[in-house]
């Protein structure tokens, strides 16, 4: 069977579960769902979020989860304002609330971490 109409599950780790969940509950705002014994879980609206702790976990430099928003500059302003600053990456041209503009103007696009340092990020087509 296809997994076209399947919904969606995507995992994120932590060296610390109980840090992440507050993070991604309480700052995001993701509603969660449980914790099953082996991971937080959250509902993304459309997939499931699993954020499992494993021990001496280091995050990467890439962006592991991102929400595509209606508002870029007002989810900024958003999260900035519940303390996440943005992250600023050297040779971007982003703005003080941490956006870069795709040359083509095709997308906006801002990135934060959560508390291991994964990279999210947020990005407004158009």
């Amino acid at each position: 069977m296809p997994l076209t109409h399947s919904k969606p599950v995507t995992f994120i780790n932590t060296a610390n579960r109980q840090a992440a969940e507050a993070f991604y509950r309480d700052v995001l705002g993701v509603a969660f769902i449980a914790d099953d014994g082996f991971a937080a879980v959250f509902d993304l609206g459309g997939a499931i979020l699993r954020v499992t702790e494993l021990e001496g976990y280091v995050a990467g430099s890439h962006p592991v989860l991102g929400w595509s928003v209606d508002d870029i500059v007002q989810t900024m302003e958003h999260l900035i304002s519940r303390g996440m600053p943005p992250k600023i990456y050297d040779g971007l041209d982003q703005d003080a609330l941490g956006i870069w503009c795709a040359p083509d103007g095709s997308a906006q696009v801002a990135w934060f971490q959560d508390p291991d340092g994964n990279v999210l990020s947020v990005v407004q087509s158009g």
